[in-house]
């Protein structure tokens, strides 16, 4: 896109609406033998009416264990 500016707020505001995921491996060996390996993987969405969050409590009525 050159030529185009995008400020940083638009830029964050348009990979959360969607969702970003983040992927990593950080590998600490020596003399080439591996000693540990931590693998990163990370979810990060904007939480909002349509997409709520998981550890709120569901709205009166809903959710698992409602009584009809």
């Amino acid at each position: 896109m050159p030529g185009r500016q995008v400020a940083l707020i638009d830029l964050l505001d348009r990979l959360l609406t969607g969702g970003v995921v983040i992927t990593g491996d950080v590998v600490l060996s020596i003399a080439d033998i591996d000693l540990v390996r931590v693998s990163l993987r990370a979810l990060i969405v904007s939480v909002s009416a349509e997409n709520p969050s998981p550890w709120d409590p569901p709205p009166e009525g809903e959710g698992p264990g409602r009584v009809r």
